[in-house]
């Protein structure tokens, strides 16, 4: 199972520097990819979980690509219909061209109403553009002409990956299960338990699949990690489970309790060494 580390790329510790020393950690830590977290209109309802400064996760991810050698980078998660899926489309296949084949896509749906009123995107409709982007993205990334509004596009460069970078869906809803069976080459669940996976959302990942006559995707979530000894745990029950990827979360969930990136790095490294 590989293992991963959410850089925060928001709050009162984010700056340049401080991503820059992540990645630099990561690489030297043994870690395998990096991840980033979206938000595009930072809404009271959003800042008061995730708070300004708030970085791109795309210019952020393009920068590292350039800093960094060998882990594999990503999102956790974009929000898909923030953006147009042209866009997405450019911006994600330049990334994996920049890195050597490195991104990694984490997709979803997102939860701030207020931020799809800021950005003018009906809430309502998320599920469905969701997939209408997916759709769009993955045709981009793998043709040499799409069509899309009544134009004639050419996407290219194409990703380095093939036959496109790994795409992780994030979600619990059976809108999010049917899309991660349609679209993911992994799901990504955030801060799920192992023991409600193994009950309830690994079954409902399989009927999704069977339904969808794919191949069950793999297991790729992301944990919280405050106490060391308790994720631990949790990291080999999700290796029992068939995880191939875990990312290792050290965001607290609120503000006034983040930490240093220094003491979150101890936390990180003391996990590493024992696992």
């Amino acid at each position: 199972m590989k293992l991963g580390v959410n850089i925060l790329n928001f709050g009162a510790h984010a700056t340049p520097e401080a991503f820059a020393g992540w990645a630099r950690f990561a690489e030297e830590a043994g870690f395998d990819f990096a991840m980033l977290s979206d938000h595009l209109a930072v809404t009271p309802d959003v800042a008061e979980q995730y708070p300004a400064p708030f970085y791109d996760p795309f210019t952020v991810l393009a920068w590292l690509a350039g800093t960094t050698e060998r882990i594999g980078l990503g999102t956790t998660i974009t929000v898909l219909p923030y953006r147009h899926p042209l866009q997405l489309a450019r911006i994600t296949a330049n990334l994996d061209r920049l890195s050597g084949g490195r991104l990694v896509f984490g997709v979803g749906v997102g939860w701030a109403r207020r931020e799809y009123a800021a950005l003018d995107v009906p809430f309502e409709r998320r599920g469905a553009l969701a997939d209408q982007y997916l759709e769009v993205i993955l045709r981009s990334w793998t043709r040499d002409s799409v069509t899309y509004g009544g134009e004639t596009i050419d996407p290219r460069p194409h990703p380095v990956q093939k036959p496109h970078p790994p795409v992780w869906v994030g979600g619990q809803s059976p809108g999010a299960m049917r899309r991660v069976a349609r679209f993911g080459d992994a799901w990504h669940p955030i801060n799920v338990a192992p023991d409600r996976l193994r009950a309830e959302g690994l079954p409902a990942l399989r009927r999704a699949a069977e339904e969808a006559g794919r191949p069950v995707p793999a297991l790729a979530p992301r944990i919280r990690l405050d106490d060391v000894d308790q994720a631990l745990r949790q990291a080999e029950e999700f290796a029992a489970l068939g995880a191939t990827h875990l990312l290792l979360d050290t965001y607290p969930g609120t503000p006034e309790r983040t930490r240093a990136p220094e003491e979150d790095q101890q936390r990180l490294a003391a996990f590493r060494a024992s696992f």
